[in-house]
């Protein structure tokens, strides 16, 4: 059976509380060996760690994200790194984030952002822990961040919607890249295009559930909407997504697999993945 790994999702996420008594069973079922849940701010810190403590198949990660700086305590570090603490004690990996710059959002604070930013990649690089990076229309910003602050490990961009031009620079500073299956999408052509520049030691796949819902074909598992724009994204719906980044990238299926769960191992659990 196939092994797969979700490098980007948040199981945390009050969405996903109906189907998380379930989610160990399809897990299973599936073949899906291990899953990144990333933290995005103080108030959902707890959760993650406590599903780490559930689960062995849990890789807890703890970051504060750009959508969040502007309303944080100041002693957001100190719990941060409690939080990483409490979760290495557990024997398993830990990571940094879902932490990043976001130009996106209406009313931004770029200059505390890079603070936050900074302050995260500095623990990781400290502490060799892998990185789970977050970008939106701030991509020169994060690239001479990075070449300030490179973490000898490496780091993810998850969910890579940056300009297909700067794939060659982030790789050289250590990037990788996460394909997630709502880049299946038509309208979103334009992001496969960048996927296709990516270095197979170098991509990963993710669900980042409960977002980023992939087309009809990418969905195994269905949710409900219950009166929002879009439904859930089903974090089961993993496998579906390696077959739609299979395809899209005119990859073999079982290389692909194979070749994600290696490079899982040397980024993010430094074990016996593939």
């Amino acid at each position: 059976m196939p092994k797969y790994y979700d490098a980007h999702v948040h199981l945390q996420d009050p969405r996903l509380a109906g189907v998380l008594d379930e989610l160990a069973d399809i897990y299973a079922e599936l073949g899906v060996a291990r899953v990144v849940v990333n933290g995005t701010s103080p108030k959902d810190w707890p959760a993650v760690l406590e599903l780490a403590r559930r689960w062995e198949f849990v890789i807890p990660s703890f970051g504060l994200h750009p959508w969040h700086v502007n309303n944080v305590e100041e002693c957001w570090q100190d719990s941060l790194s409690k939080h990483v603490d409490a979760a290495a004690s557990l024997g398993r990996p830990v990571g940094i984030g879902e932490c990043g710059l976001d130009k996106w959002i209406r009313d931004y604070d770029l200059d505390k952002q890079k603070s936050a930013l900074q302050w995260q990649l500095e623990l990781a690089t400290e502490r060799n822990l892998p990185l789970s990076l977050h970008c939106l229309q701030a991509w020169g910003t994060l690239k001479e961040m990075l070449e300030q602050t490179r973490p000898a490990r490496g780091f993810l961009l998850h969910s890579y919607g940056g300009p297909a031009e700067m794939v060659d620079c982030f790789v050289e500073l250590g990037a990788y890249f996460s394909f997630s299956g709502y880049f299946a999408k038509p309208e979103k052509a334009a992001k496969l295009e960048a996927f296709r520049l990516v270095p197979p030691e170098r991509l990963l796949i993710e669900t980042d559930a409960p977002d980023m819902l992939p087309p009809p074909d990418g969905i195994a598992y269905p949710m409900p909407n219950d009166g929002e724009k879009a439904a859930p994204n089903h974090p089961a719906n993993i496998a579906k997504v390696y077959a739609l980044a299979a395809q899209y990238l005119k990859r073999d299926a079982a290389e692909l697999t194979q070749q994600c769960a290696a490079n899982f191992s040397r980024f993010i659990s430094r074990s016996d993945a593939a």
